[in-house]
């Protein structure tokens, strides 16, 4: 049984370890568990696995009148996980973060199931914390976790991610046909994620001219929102070396191409960059809970590998950090150095064969 979702980043890791047990057992049975209107339920189907979803949502900060509910949906979402471990009977269960692993993993611990936690931040949520305590195996992606953790049941193990990304070797001359580039330019990777991101979208816009004026190359990943808005200022300056797109299907493309990246600090973002050796400035998200991703950023900052820009001086900030780094090459180097010690291989390979162990135990 493996719980989680809410995002891509919880969704496509669990996929991910589903894939890697498979490749061991593969006549293990799977039941994912998900939250109701999250774009797990769509997904994990796609990817050839059952889904059952709970009503569980999270806590609303800027809308505190829509927690009313909340208590409700919280004890339905328990009563329903139980259920579902009672018919599903599983051997171990895996929480991966996101809404409904909370209840599904406290119901199975509940039971005397196995579980195992997947945390992939440097800095582990609440929810998490309180699963630990009666976890079989928590498998980390940072060291220094049994800060947080019982330290003989961590093991790090890295993220898991989508190998068909982080797989860039010979894919160069593709990705600058694609996204029709030229060899002699330097390009920067824009992307804040499959619905863009704000902060970082005002810090490109603000330094479009002075990209332009250095001869830079830009694919700029804006989201759905602020596509037009973005097309536009590009059109306006005539700056035809920027490439706007409002989502990027292939990003082991735009990584095989990228001089430098510029994107948000979540985990598997985080994880990608590690692997695939790409120098960085991290944007974190502001409204991350517990502000996670800049402790995420901070995590490589304070290593070298990657730059921290806050998002709320982007417009001010952003450019000059680019401009700064396209003219160091020997700082780039340094920094994807440091990505590369970071960068943990066979992330999923790895919890499976902990979910295996489980199992059997």
């Amino acid at each position: 049984m493996i719980s989680g979702g809410g995002t891509g980043g919880h969704i496509f890791p669990a996929i991910a370890i589903a894939n890697a047990v498979k490749e061991l057992r593969p006549d293990a049975e799977f039941l994912f568990v998900g939250a109701e209107g999250k774009m797990e339920m769509t997904k994990v189907p796609e990817a050839g696995y059952p889904i059952e979803a709970l009503p569980i949502r999270g806590f609303q900060r800027h809308a505190p009148w829509r927690n009313i509910g909340l208590p409700w949906r919280v004890l339905k979402s328990l009563w329903k996980a139980r259920r579902l471990v009672r018919r599903f009977r599983p051997h171990v269960a895996v929480g991966v973060g996101g809404y409904a692993s909370g209840p599904t993993l406290a119901a199975a611990q509940r039971a005397g199931v196995p579980t195992l936690v997947q945390e992939q931040n440097s800095f582990p949520g609440a929810t998490n914390r309180m699963l630990a305590k009666r976890a079989d195996r928590i498998c980390v992606a940072y060291e220094g976790m049994d800060r947080w953790f019982p330290r003989e049941k961590v093991l790090l193990t890295g993220n898991p991610v989508r190998q068909e990304v982080v797989r860039l070797a010979g894919k160069g001359p593709r990705g600058l046909e694609h996204f029709g580039l030229r060899e002699d330019a330097p390009v920067v990777l824009v992307t804040g994620g499959s619905l863009g991101a704000r902060g970082i979208n005002r810090g490109i816009k603000a330094a479009l001219p002075a990209l332009k004026a250095a001869g830079a190359q830009v694919i700029w990943q804006t989201g759905t929102v602020f596509q037009q808005e973005a097309a536009k200022a590009v059109q306006e300056l005539g700056f035809s070396d920027c490439h706007v797109h409002p989502f990027l299907a292939r990003m082991d493309l735009a990584y095989a191409v990228a001089d430098l990246v510029v994107a948000r600090a979540g985990a598997i973002s985080v994880s990608e960059l590690c692997l695939v050796q790409r120098p960085a400035i991290l944007v974190p998200l502001p409204t991350a809970a517990e502000d996670h991703q800049t402790r995420n950023a901070r995590a490589l900052s304070d290593r070298g590998a990657a730059m921290l820009v806050q998002d709320a001086n982007t417009e001010q900030e952003l450019g000059p950090a680019i401009l700064g780094l396209l003219g160091d090459e020997q700082e780039r180097d340094r920094m994807s150095a440091a990505m590369a010690a970071m960068g943990v291989q066979n992330a999923a390979e790895a919890i499976a064969s902990e979910v295996v162990r489980l199992a059997r135990a």
